[in-house]
């Protein structure tokens, strides 16, 4: 029966903290690598590396103290390297969800080749939100030692359209990725979900961004960054773990409690 995953997920996502551009003597910012656990998002590890072009070099650190028997990760396109996937299948003993797109060109290409046409629709589901109607579909195939990725055993295409509430024309996007799960370790909306917390990530960064105003930040100099960057984390995923869906409400509430009612009892 579709539901939650049955399995831990880890997702992998950067984020530059742009106030810290002009304290740095390259003049970029300061780039954090992180690790973020479950559906509420709470990071379980973080690293600060030398920009966004390091971060394929701070993925194995990132990853390596944790225990991933098991777990399904999850990375954006920019890590979808021969050696994470071999990384994350042969030293972790983990599984691995990652997105294709046009810096893999001929891992690209043989995944938009394969007959699509003919393979049946796994999971649809729909996202009314946001002004929009989305509905995501995905296709799910079996694939053999010939594809350009190592450990793979699925491919999957995700066609994610949109378009007004209010009426209008639709918009179609087409997502590829691989996957070391095979059918029977992970059903399509178990895939689709997964995905889904990847891009969700996004979420997290931009609670930092707008509700705690972390590009504003003072703290520019030394591991005070990273150290803010952290406790803001710790305070997200705690509110997220206490139940609240609305972090800048949870902010102002906690900010504001109500006040007790008075009893007769001192």
């Amino acid at each position: 029966m579709p539901g939650r995953p049955r399995r831990r997920s880890i997702r992998v996502d950067g984020k530059s903290l742009r106030g810290t551009r002009h304290h740095t003597a390259s003049g970029r910012a300061r780039h954090l690598l992180a690790a973020c656990s479950g559906r509420h998002g709470s990071v379980v590890a973080q690293r600060e590396i030398d920009g966004k072009t390091s971060e394929l070099s701070a993925f194995e650190p990132l990853l390596r103290p944790l225990e991933l028997t098991g777990t399904e990760v999850t990375a954006d396109a920019l890590h979808t390297q021969r050696d994470h996937a071999r990384f994350l299948v042969e030293d972790k003993n983990a599984h691995f969800i990652l997105v294709v797109k046009k810096n893999q060109p001929s891992l690209y290409r043989q995944l938009k080749q394969l007959p699509w046409r003919q393979i049946p629709t796994g999971h649809t589901e729909d996202h009314p939100g946001h002004g929009r109607t989305e509905r995501r579909s995905i296709k799910v195939t079996a694939v053999g030692q010939g594809l350009l990725s190592p450990h793979a055993a699925q491919a999957v295409r995700i066609t994610r359209r949109t378009r007004p509430r209010h009426g209008g024309r639709w918009k179609t996007a087409t997502v590829y990725a691989v996957t070391s799960l095979s059918a029977h370790q992970a059903r399509p909306d178990e895939l689709a979900a997964w995905i889904r917390q990847q891009w969700q990530i996004e979420a997290l960064h931009h609670i930092r961004d707008v509700t705690y105003r972390e590009d504003a930040s003072q703290v520019r100099t030394g591991s005070g960054p990273a150290v803010m960057a952290a406790l803001r984390n710790i305070a997200i995923s705690l509110l997220k773990l206490s139940g609240w869906t609305n972090i800048a409400q949870a902010n102002r509430r906690h900010l504001h409690p109500r006040p007790r009612n008075r009893t007769s009892n001192p």
